[in-house]
Formats: C-alpha cells, sequence, structure tokens
C-alpha cells in the first residue's frame, strides 16, 4: 500500500479535539448573544417567547425590553484547526432550569460568566456554582448600550472574586470582542494548570 496514501487516510480519519466551554450568567444578560456572534456555525437555540406564565418569575427588572428566554441551552461551535474544536453552551439564565447545569458542566474545560452592571447581583449564583466545583472561570462583564460603566477593579470588589479570576469588560454583539474573552477563559486554565501559554 502507499505510504502517502495512507498518510492521508489517517488524517482525514483523524477525530478532533473537542474543548467545552460554558457561557452562564443571570437572566437576559447576553449569552445567547455571546454565542450567536463567536459561532461559526448557526446556533442551536432554544429560545421560547416570554408569557404571562412567568410574570412574579422571572424578573425583567433593567432588562424590560427581552422578549425571549433560553429554556434548555444555546449551542455554538468554533473551529482553531484542524485538531482542535470549541464547543460553547449556553445556560439557561432563569432559576428554575438549574437542574440542567450539572449536565452542561460535565466535562467542562471552564465558563465564562457574563455579568450585567444594572442587574451585577444575578451573577453571584454562576460564580458560587463555580467556585463550589472547581471549574475555573472568567467574569466577562457585557457592556450594554447606556448602562452605567465600572472599571474592572470594582467589578472584582463587587463580586468579591479571587484575585487570580480575570475580569474583562467586552460587547457581546461583537465577535471580536467575544473572542477576546474565550482567549481569556483559556489563558487562566492553562495557568492554572501550570502549562505554557503561546505568545499571540
Amino acid at each position: 500500500m502507499d505510504s502517502g496514501r495512507s498518510d492521508q487516510e489517517t488524517a482525514r480519519r483523524r477525530i478532533p479535539i473537542a474543548l467545552k466551554i460554558l457561557i452562564a450568567g443571570g437572566f437576559g444578560v447576553g449569552k445567547t448573544t455571546l454565542v450567536g456572534s463567536v459561532s461559526e456555525i448557526r446556533p442551536l437555540q432554544t429560545e421560547e417567547v416570554l408569557t404571562d406564565a412567568g410574570i412574579g418569575t422571572d424578573d425583567l427588572y433593567g432588562v424590560e425590553g427581552k422578549q425571549t428566554t433560553t429554556v434548555a441551552m444555546d449551542f455554538g461551535r468554533i473551529t482553531i484547526n484542524e485538531d482542535l474544536q470549541v464547543y460553547l453552551f449556553g445556560t439557561p439564565g432563569q432559576d428554575r432550569f438549574w437542574f440542567l447545569w450539572d449536565e452542561l458542566a460535565f466535562g467542562a474545560l471552564g465558563a465564562v460568566v457574563l455579568a450585567d452592571t444594572r442587574r451585577l447581583a444575578d451573577c453571584f449564583p454562576s460564580v458560587d456554582y463555580f467556585e463550589r466545583r472547581g471549574i475555573p472561570f472568567v467574569v466577562a462583564v457585557n457592556c450594554f448600550d447606556g448602562a452605567k460603566r465600572f472599571g474592572i477593579d470594582a467589578v472584582r470588589t463587587a463580586l468579591d472574586l479571587d484575585p487570580d479570576v480575570p475580569v474583562v469588560l467586552f460587547d457581546a454583539r461583537e465577535r471580536q470582542s467575544g473572542k477576546v474573552v474565550l482567549v481569556a477563559l483559556v489563558e487562566h486554565v492553562a495557568q492554572r494548570r501550570g502549562e505554557r501559554v503561546p505568545a499571540g
């Protein structure tokens, strides 16, 4: 058998490594938007229209214009190269869907916790979840139009984060801004594991 052809067939059959990253945070913070902006494929979304059944359950303070909500998860994919793919799983934000979190978190490399300065307390449950399970995470402050801006140090203090947890300001609508957040998470995971992070 021709060794060149054999090598080519082996390369075609090679299965890329898959990294799993969770996108978490409170209700209406921009998880679905982030997954959609960075995914190379049309993201799988489980969005449903908000109805009267959510009155008294879904707190719309600060996000009064929100009309839909994620009821299971969002899913997107980024291909780094032929050997590495990143899978993004956006978690539902409401308490009544928390039973899904343990399944989504299984095998995750780490997580991005989205924060909205108008409703900063909404990300406390996500921060607590990942801290308790020892899952590395970064906090990404979604800079909404018209929302009061706070510096990284102010957000870190307000959330009582450990000094090594990265905090990033970004815009979930912008693909490049979202990529910066994901790179920050990968670098954080590598540093926690004592691995060298490649430059650039």
